[in-house]
């Protein structure tokens, strides 16, 4: 039997955008118990089968019961009374006992397995989706190995508690506390010594836990910097082998597995502790009521067999006892892992949204409806953006923006960019060109001024529908490890294969493809290091074609190839850019003497704008720039 509950990506991005486009907010889980309770949250879906749970594993906890007592009765009764019957049905009674209590052990392991999996695929499905909103700034400063760590080691600690110790934890309680009532029913006096072992064990269990949940968190958070370490070596090992860096690599991994190493140390010495503790008070439990059942024995106040009995409740008692301090290894490494995994989870996403924003009702899913104050100048109705009716117009007006509060890195920039112009952005390394292309995507948000769409403030603008305005060819191509076609397809989900197909004849990457062992349907290696440069970039105009943008951002998407595979991607990105509006970043001053206007900008501000051959006849930044490229002289 299955259980299901999964909400759908849409269903989890709704529940995002509540209250204004933010996220139910949470405090931090430094709080193991909060941790704990946010952990039980994803399985308050299963009510009803963690009864039933509950109640088998009860079933398995009385039938372990009756055990004891049976050998008790079998001492006193069938062999002291020399009661052969007896003895064969008492016998015969403890294996029917013990046979259901397993049994019912074995349903119970089954059926959490399938509830526990179900919630983990919820927690590492909400973990996912939430990472895929993080605005840009949280990827400046998390390496992927880190989140990958989170995905993949901080979830495996949940689920060896959630899936293999949670039907131990409930059994061992009931278990005990079934034990407690059966001594106290058989004799008061040697029930009362039992309870001296649970202060004892509480103590011990509260002080070693403050050690390893500090322990295993460290370690958590140590084992995501040695992912990250061997992730960014490994995807830069062509860097590593060609500046025979392979030594210095080797020497940053055992300095971090060293660390990983000592984390564990001091997280597993604390856990593993408990273990041997709890067998020395097991065994102090039953001397001390083996003591005192031989001296009430002596004084004809308990039979023999009452004594066998409270012994082996006592090594059943401490057995759980032994079972759950062995679970503190892994409990404290899945709330450690917890804290982790939420504090990701509790970061607010990339897709809130200014309140002020309604959905327009001509067509939710491609325009918005706009206010007035959003509309430099404008003193009509409110207007509706629409993606179909999308001219391509661009304006930057008075725009600053800074990644470090108090440091702008651009600096009250002001230009208008005519629907279906070629604009080029040229200057310095460092001088603010892609930073003005990742504002255009609100990659990034504005300080002050405003960047518009046909008159429309981007900010009053959802940033999927600004995204989807925009096609961006970059100089480092992304492909993933599928099919070509499905990676054409990338550009436009809905595409048919007709439609991949003549994007990539445009592209003039057909002829290429269709030489691939198996055509379209060749699977690309990771990063399609199995291609060239120049036909990863063609394989990325071939999907921007695709997509059919009204803005086209060209960053460097000619850099790093042949001059003949530079003359094709030329021929590709005109047929590409012909009648859009073209943002393109070059370094190399020849390709942009043909755009319409060239913006030059030095410290994020414009210092020139013009024509190529204005700006040339103005002998200032831009001549100076051209000029150190075809003589050789400094700027």
């Amino acid at each position: 039997m299955a259980y299901e509950t999964s909400p759908s990506i849409q269903d989890v991005r709704t529940s995002f955008q509540r209250r204004g486009g933010r996220p139910t907010r949470y405090e931090r889980a430094s709080d193991p118990r909060k941790a704990m309770k946010r952990l039980f949250g994803y399985l308050m879906p299963f009510r009803q089968p963690l009864l039933l749970i509950v109640f088998f594993v009860l079933l398995q906890s009385l039938l372990g019961l009756v055990g004891p007592y049976l050998l008790g009765s079998a001492i006193d009764k069938s062999i002291g009374g020399k009661d052969i019957n007896g003895l064969a049905r008492n016998a015969v009674l403890m294996l029917i006992a013990y046979f259901l209590s397993n049994s019912f052990n074995l349903i119970a392991n089954r059926k959490m397995a399938i509830i526990s999996q179900n919630a983990l695929k919820n927690l590492r499905r909400d973990l996912f989706v939430h990472i895929q909103w993080l605005p840009m700034r949280f990827f400046d400063t998390n390496p992927a190995g880190g989140l990958m760590s989170r995905l993949t080691n901080d979830i495996d600690a949940i689920n060896q508690a959630v899936s293999q110790n949670i039907i131990s934890l409930v059994a061992g309680v009931i278990t005990m506390s079934g034990i407690l009532v059966s001594m106290f029913v058989l004799n008061h006096w040697l029930a009362l010594t039992s309870l001296i072992v649970i202060p004892i064990m509480y103590f011990f269990s509260n002080f070693v836990a403050k050690y390893t949940r500090k322990g295993f968190r460290e370690l958590q958070k140590e084992l995501g910097d040695l992912n990250a370490i061997a992730e960014e070596t490994i995807s830069g090992f062509k860097v590593i082998k060609a500046f025979r860096r392979n030594d210095s690599a080797i020497e940053t991994f055992k300095r971090k597995n060293e660390a990983v190493y000592k984390a564990a140390i001091y997280a597993n010495s604390y856990a593993l502790l408990l273990m041997p503790l709890t067998g020395v008070i097991g065994s102090f439990f039953v001397i001390l009521l083996a003591s005192l059942g031989g001296w009430l024995a002596l004084k004809d106040l308990v039979s023999i067999g009452m004594i066998a009995t409270f012994i082996n409740y006592a090594q059943n008692f401490t057995q759980p006892l032994r079972q759950i301090s062995n679970l503190y290894n892994s409990i404290q490494a899945a709330l450690a892992g917890a804290e982790r995994v939420f504090e990701i989870i509790d970061m607010d996403p990339e897709i809130a949204e200014e309140p002020r924003l309604e959905e327009a009702k001509t067509n939710p899913e491609t325009a918005i409806r706009v206010s007035e104050d959003s509309i430099i100048g404008s003193s009509t109705a409110p207007m509706v953006f629409s993606l179909e009716q999308f001219q391509g117009n661009v304006s930057f007006k008075n725009v600053v923006f800074s990644y470090i509060p108090g440091k702008p890195v651009i600096k009250n920039f002001n230009v208008d960019i005519p629907a279906g112009l070629t604009v080029a952005l040229v200057g310095p390394t460092g001088a603010g060109k892609t930073t003005i292309t990742n504002l255009l995507m609100r990659f990034y948000e504005i300080d002050e001024g405003q960047i518009l769409f046909d008159g429309v403030d981007i900010r009053t603008i959802p940033k999927e529908a600004v995204r989807r305005a925009i096609g961006l060819v970059l100089q480092d191509t992304f492909l993933f490890a599928d099919s070509v076609l499905e990676n054409i397809r990338f550009g436009r989900l809905d595409a048919t294969d007709e439609e991949c197909i003549e994007a990539a004849k445009m592209a003039e990457v057909d002829h290429f493809i269709r030489q691939l062992p198996e055509g379209y349907q060749t699977n690309l290696s990771e990063r399609a290091s199995n291609l060239s440069q120049g036909q990863r970039q063609l394989l990325s105009i071939a999907r921007a074609i695709l997509a059919d943008p009204a803005i086209l951002i060209l960053d460097e998407a000619t850099s790093s190839v042949d001059t003949r595979t530079e003359i094709r991607i030329q021929r590709a990105l005109l047929r590409l850019m012909h009648g859009r509006t073209s943002i393109v970043i070059a370094h190399r001053l020849s390709t942009i003497r043909d755009a319409d206007k060239i913006i030059v900008i030095d410290d994020g501000k414009i210092v020139e704008i013009g024509d190529h051959q204005a700006l040339l006849a103005k002998r200032g930044f831009y001549h100076r720039l051209y000029m150190s490229q075809f003589k050789g002289n400094e700027i």
